[in-house]
């Protein structure tokens, strides 16, 4: 983020700042953060020194970003919570959101750089917890519903979606949204109450991952 977050910026300062966030979240959620910042700033349409000067680092780009992904699934959680005819719909409905989830996890779970970078980082560490209890109230709140098996926890909703949306090279994969979608459509029958397999141990809970 820019040196100084609390100062108003200019609308074309802040149009540069939200392209290149918008660039480096696609090109994170894609090939990870290690990308080179030239190819952030062509895909931002902005000039190398441009990036530079609103991000002096790519510590401060991967914050940045991580701030603003986790803020956006943060709310999206909250208006499904609401807006969902019940809670196991809001859960379903917000794996499915895919893009902002999926690079959220990705920063906070399977990139060791960013999570390096954000793993003290207070806002970071703030927006994270106040996602995972959202879910964690979701999964309550569809287990009291009948709707989700008893004996999984809000960890393991994360640690499953965290293991889907782990990128394979896509010289793998032709189709890599319709396969996450897939996988997704598979770990929600896995979820859902009914006959199941019992799982080994205990459920994993947000406490686990924070």
């Amino acid at each position: 983020m820019s040196a100084d977050p609390e100062t108003p910026l200019r609308a074309d300062a802040q149009r540069n700042r939200d392209q290149i966030i918008a660039a480096a979240r696609a090109i994170f959620a894609s090939h990870g953060p290690e990308v080179p910042m030239e190819e952030i700033a062509r895909a931002a349409g902005v000039g190398v020194g441009t990036l530079y000067r609103r991000f002096p680092d790519r510590d401060a780009l991967i914050r940045a970003v991580a701030v603003d992904n986790f803020a956006g699934v943060l709310d999206d959680a909250k208006r499904l919570s609401v807006e969902a005819p019940t809670a196991w719909d809001a859960l379903v409905q917000l794996l499915y959101q895919g893009a902002e989830l999926q690079l959220s996890m990705q920063l906070a779970m399977l990139s060791q750089r960013a999570h390096e970078i954000l793993k003290n980082d207070p806002e970071v560490a703030r927006l994270r917890e106040a996602v995972l209890l959202e879910v964690d109230d979701l999964v309550l709140r569809a287990q009291a519903e009948g709707s989700l098996r008893k004996d999984v926890g809000a960890g393991d909703v994360a640690v499953l979606f965290a293991r889907i949306v782990r990128q394979l090279p896509a010289h793998r994969l032709k189709m890599p949204e319709l396969a996450t979608a897939r996988s997704i459509a598979i770990m929600i029958d896995g979820l859902r109450a009914g006959p199941v397999t019992p799982l080994p141990g205990r459920p994993i809970g947000k406490e686990d991952l924070l």
